[in-house]
Formats: C-alpha cells, sequence, structure tokens
C-alpha cells in the first residue's frame, strides 16, 4: 500500500477539549504514527505517517474532532513519506 506523510495544522475550539488525547486515540486505532500537540496560537499541530488511506481517515476525523471540539479549519501539507515514527504521541 501506498504510504504518507501529513502536517496539519486544526484550528478553532481545540485546545482543552482532549484533541490531542482523542487524536492519539485514533492514530493508534488506524495504525498512524507521528504526534500531536498544542501551538501557543490556540491550534493543534500534528504530524501523521503511515498507510495514504488511513491517514486520510485521521485527517477526515480531525475535521470533527472529540464531541467538545468545534473545528474551523484543517490545513494540510502533505510531504513524502519518512518512517520517522514507532508510534502516536503526544508531543510538549
Amino acid at each position: 500500500m501506498l504510504k504518507a506523510r501529513a502536517h496539519v495544522i486544526i484550528s478553532g475550539k481545540v485546545q482543552g477539549v482532549y484533541f490531542r488525547m482523542e487524536t492519539q486515540e485514533q492514530a493508534q486505532g488506524l495504525g498512524v504514527a507521528g504526534w500531536v500537540r498544542n501551538r501557543p496560537d490556540d491550534t493543534v499541530e500534528g504530524i501523521f505517517e503511515g498507510e495514504k488511506e488511513n491517514v486520510g481517515k485521521l485527517i477526515h476525523w480531525c475535521r470533527q474532532g472529540p464531541p467538545r471540539a468545534v473545528v474551523s479549519d484543517v490545513k494540510i501539507e502533505w510531504e513524502d513519506y519518512r518512517g520517522d515514527f514507532p508510534g502516536f504521541g503526544i508531543a510538549y
């Protein structure tokens, strides 16, 4: 299968609503590696690597997020797959 890497920035009410934790759970369930973190500008940033179809599913989930989130935008920058991560974690 085709591998992919995406750098995403999620905007809206995405901090303080368990976005990072829920993203980690979704990624692990899909077999996607990488990380997610809060940024000082109140957005959430992530790097997602894995099967392109599963990376796409995780991005699709990020457009909605967990129940208390209100996502206004998801910016995606597709990059060359690197295989940098053994799993998925929350970065600080």
